[in-house]
């Protein structure tokens, strides 16, 4: 029995004990003033979702407290089956290896981590530059060993930069080379790196922004090491008609991640059918990881609940 039920049937029982010292007719309406204000509440019931829906850390702390262990097990309690975390890469070794235990004892598969340093105002990729090269590469095979420890397949890679010394065709030549060299890396261990356009408003002067360009990158690349993260909340700020821009890039999506607009909130909290959405991509066969990569729109326990409501809400179709 879950801990949860546990605990829920002990108090049932509990109030069934003090019941019995009234009336019928007092006990009965006790019973129902109680059923009345349970059905108020959200429901705390394992939601068997459709698709793997990935929390990260910090999203349900109001409810589950600031234990990363503790967070994993209250996602995994609520249905949750999958987790991202960008940061992961940088946790203690320790704490790496008793989120990777928590995660395979509770059946929740890993998703994205940040591979590499991003450059955000700088081009390092985009440029050709050897040095710069060799320290993303050093880099990837850093995440290998991360990816290992903590049971993940698919790490973000960000190419960084625009250089606006240089024509976007010769800058596409130096990005997809050093893919291909990443990819000699990535290969061998079966992991793969989901390349993110990110959006012009967020992130003006990045190399990567559009789906169609991440596309044509990795068919240059040319490798199961090397597809796109389709984060749809990127996506719909800098191109929009999101289901048949996915439908074109479909067969190198590897990964989603997921944010309304505006806000970068969870579903229904701003413009994007993400039922339609979610309902598009289920019907493709996808069987990975959509990672929540939003913030909450309420900031408390009862926000935290409006997240778990409003996925229970967009799954149902």
């Amino acid at each position: 029995m879950e801990r949860r039920k546990f605990i829920q049937n002990n108090v049932m029982a509990s109030a069934a004990l003090g019941l019995a010292g009234l009336g019928t007719a007092q006990a009965a309406a006790a019973v129902n003033g109680a059923s009345r204000e349970e059905n108020l509440k959200p429901s705390l019931s394992k939601t068997d979702f459709k698709l793997k829906y990935a929390p990260h850390l910090g999203m349900f702390r109001h409810s589950a407290g600031e234990d990363p262990l503790d967070q994993l097990n209250f996602m995994a309690d609520r249905g949750f089956t999958a987790f991202e975390d960008n940061e992961i890469k940088g946790r203690t070794t320790a704490l790496q290896e008793s989120m990777a235990k928590v995660m395979a004892d509770r059946g929740i598969v890993m998703g994205v981590f940040v591979a590499h340093e991003i450059y955000w105002t700088e081009p390092n990729l985009a440029s050709g530059d050897a040095a710069l090269r060799e320290k993303f590469l050093k880099e990837i095979a850093e995440s290998v060993e991360v990816a290992k420890r903590v049971n993940a397949k698919w790490m973000t890679v960000v190419p960084g930069h625009v250089d606006l010394r240089l024509n976007m065709a010769y800058q596409t030549a130096n990005v997809v080379e050093s893919l291909k060299r990443a990819c000699e890396i990535l290969e061998p261990h079966g992991l793969v790196m989901v390349l993110e356009p990110l959006n012009f408003r967020n992130h003006p002067g990045l190399f990567l922004a559009e789906s169609p360009q991440a596309y044509q990158i990795c068919k240059a690349v040319n490798s199961p090491s090397c597809k796109i993260l389709f984060d749809i909340y990127h996506q719909q700020i800098q191109e929009g008609n999101l289901i048949p821009n996915i439908e074109a890039c479909w067969e190198e999506i590897a990964y989603f991640q997921i944010g309304d607009n505006p806000g970068r909130n969870e579903p229904t909290t701003g413009e994007i059918n993400y039922a339609n959405v979610f309902k598009f991509i289920h019907s493709k066969g996808y069987q990975g990881i959509l990672g929540m990569e939003h913030g909450n729109s309420r900031p408390d326990k009862a926000g935290e609940e409006a997240v778990i409501e409003a996925y229970q809400k967009v799954d149902t179709w």
